[in-house]
């Protein structure tokens, strides 16, 4: 079988803030033998902001990048991490196609064609069906027995409906089903779908921060262990800020926040330091040491 190969858009965040995600995607895709090859000089998606600012700088940003991968060798799909990035590539992709008038204006603002052929996939889609569940539980060599997991998708990875096509808009299955191969228990609660607030962190924080509490309390109630994500601005409101949430609410969650691919790579052996764990602000070492996961 021919091993899997993609262009690698890693964003922003995953080179900075979430260092520990770009990390940790590394090593799982390279114990499963996924080659990743970042694209060159690949630039900021425009992520929250521009879209709200100025559409065809929004459009252009993302069409620059799909226009960088397209000048790499091989006829590759993209692979994305960070549910941002996903959604602004996918939705550049999506006006583009839709209107002709848009993509030839973008066009001229990058000075280059854009191929619409690419796919871009978050890596949800990538170990799910690309590389595959039951490949996926062949590489397990320390399941995740006993690890609670409550699955977090936010607002971006799976909506609106006609733009990501990664799962079903309003009840997505497919981290639940990777959770599932490696071993974890996941839990039914209410609020895997809701938002936590996102950019409003830096410029509106008492709003996150009271929808990052309603969706902790929502975890904390349905009884998971933790929580698993797939998106850095996701990750930052519910991880960073967790003590300071608890502080206002009088409460106690101690519940760890982890990237979809920490606890991937946890279940196939990779160790604790390569997988950027001891980054995470609320420690999950108690936690992985009472399951004898570490």
């Amino acid at each position: 079988m021919t091993a899997l190969s993609y262009s690698y858009y890693p964003g922003c965040s995953l080179h900075a803030s979430a260092s520990e995600y770009d990390i940790s995607t590394r090593e799982v895709c390279s114990a499963l033998g996924i080659a990743l090859e970042e694209i060159p000089d690949w630039i900021c998606c425009g992520a929250t902001p521009a879209h709200n600012v100025d559409e065809l700088l929004s459009l252009s940003l993302s069409a620059k990048n799909l226009e960088l991968a397209e000048q790499m060798e091989g006829n590759r799909d993209m692979a994305v991490a960070c549910a941002s990035c996903f959604s602004r590539l996918k939705f550049a992709q999506h006006i583009m196609e839709k209107s002709e008038d848009k993509r030839k204006l973008v066009e001229k603002a990058i000075d280059a064609p854009v191929s619409l052929d690419r796919k871009v996939k978050h890596l949800l889609e990538i170990l799910a069906r690309d590389f595959g569940l039951e490949k996926l539980a062949s590489f397990v060599k320390k399941p995740l027995s006993d690890l609670t997991v409550a699955c977090y998708y936010g607002c971006l990875l799976t909506r609106p409906a006609d733009v990501p096509n990664l799962d079903c808009p309003e009840a997505p299955t497919i981290m639940e089903s990777i959770m599932k191969v490696i071993g974890a228990e996941t839990v039914p609660w209410t609020h895997r779908l809701e938002c936590c607030g996102a950019n409003f962190t830096l410029s509106r924080p008492p709003v996150v921060q009271q929808l990052s509490n309603a969706v902790l309390d929502s975890a904390k109630a349905a009884g998971a262990d933790c929580i698993v994500v797939a998106c850095p601005l996701c990750h930052g409101n519910l991880d960073i800020r967790q003590k300071e949430i608890e502080g206002i609410y009088s409460t106690d969650y101690g519940l760890p926040i982890f990237y979809l691919t920490q606890l991937v790579g946890l279940a196939l052996g990779i160790s604790f330091e390569k997988l950027g764990l001891d980054a995470l602000i609320v420690s999950p070492q108690k936690l992985l040491k009472q399951k004898k996961l570490i």
